[in-house]
This record gives C-alpha cells, structure tokens and sequence, in this order.
C-alpha cells in the first residue's frame, strides 16, 4: 500500500500536469487567435474601392449613351484647356517613393526596409497585373484618341497604391502622411484628365485597383 507521503506526492505531480496542459492550451489558443487574425480576409476594407470599380465600370459602358460624367469632363476638357502639363509622369511615383526616402529624415515606417520591398513588389505587381489586362482586354480609345487603352489609368493606380502604402505605414505616427498621399495622388489623377489621357471613368477605377492591391498585399505579406 502506498503511503501518504507518496499519495500527496502523486497529487501535486497530477495538479501541476494539469496546470501545465491549461497553459499550454491557452498558448496555443492565442497563436490560432493571432493567426486567424492576421489570415481573415479583408473584405470590409474592399467594399468601398470595389464599389468605384462597379461605378466606373458602368460609367464606362454607359457615357456615350447617357452623357454620364465622362462626357461632362471631356466637355469641360476640350473647350476651355489648350495647354498640358507633363508633371504627372513624375507625380504618381511620389507617395510610393516617400516610403523610403522618410527614413532618411528619421521619420521611420511601421514595417522594416525589407517588409516595405516585398509589400511594394506585390502590390505593384497586382497593380500591373489588372491594369494591363483591363487595358487591352477593353481596348477603350483615349481622350485625345492617341491610343485605344484608355480603361483604366495606370497613372492613377499607381498613385493610389502609393498613397494608400504611405498612410498604412505611418498611419500610426500622423494622420497627414495618408492625407498628403492622396492628394498627390488625386492630384495625379485630375492632371491625366487635364491632359486628356483619360477618362473619368479611368480615373475612378485606376485608383480603386491602386487602394485594393495595397490592401492586399498587407493581406497575403502581414507585418
């Protein structure tokens, strides 16, 4: 027959195993939270640009018809704007540029130098991916009639990325770096409507893939 000592002895072995499996369960619990988490689709945060999209898409398919907003932005266009201005071949690069250069003043991003490249390789290559085939699967005649892959604007996509990059990464330090962002890029946005490269529609699309594929790509790389 065992002895007490034994008995207890048993017991505190048993408790503290039991002890044990609900600290590790706990554990493991959290990683799943976590993982879940950082898994979980974001559709919520996709609703709005996918909405533009739609819209755009309609505008697009509908302008010559009804005399949407496209054909009231090329009016205005035509009629009252002879001279353009070339700053937008430079202006889309400058949200997603300011990424890195910001580090050189000390002001530094959410995410390291590394996470930064692989966040931008793969937004930009989802930007490139949509674009062009939207471009040449629609073939839709530019403004100025110069080429037929007006729909949407690559300009403004990747404008919008950029500016959708800078306010994910330094969201958190100051609200001003997302607004600055997006008026650089709607900036460059009105400026491809001003020299008659686009259309509104194209406009309002480019900058939504812009929006998505950064989105995204925060989605299948998390930080």
């Amino acid at each position: 027959m065992l002895s007490i000592t034994r008995i207890v002895f048993l017991f505190l072995i048993f408790c503290s195993s039991l002890d044990t499996f609900a600290e590790n369960r706990d554990n493991i619990n959290l990683i799943k939270d976590t993982v879940s988490q950082n898994i979980q689709f974001p559709y919520k945060q996709l609703i709005l640009p996918a909405s533009l999209i739609i819209y755009g898409t309609i505008e697009t398919i509908c302008s010559d018809k009804f005399h949407l907003m496209n054909y009231t932005v090329e009016h205005v266009v035509a009629n009252h704007i002879d001279n353009k201005l070339t700053m937008d071949d430079v202006l889309q690069y400058v949200p997603i540029a300011s990424i890195y250069t910001l580090d050189l003043i000390g002001i530094k991003a959410k995410s390291r130098l590394k996470d930064r490249i692989i966040l931008s390789t793969i937004s930009g290559t989802l930007v490139c991916i949509a674009v062009n085939t939207i471009k040449y699967t629609t073939k839709i005649e530019r403004p100025d009639k110069s080429r037929r892959n007006s729909f949407p604007s690559g300009h403004t996509a990747t404008a919008f990325m950029g500016a959708e990059f800078l306010r994910q990464e330094y969201k958190d330090v100051s609200v001003w770096y997302g607004i600055m962002g997006y008026t650089v890029a709607i900036g460059t946005g009105l400026l491809r409507m001003y020299n008659k490269k686009h259309w509104w529609s194209d406009v309002i699309v480019g900058a939504s893939i812009g929006i998505i594929s950064t989105r995204l790509a925060y989605w299948i790389y998390p930080t």
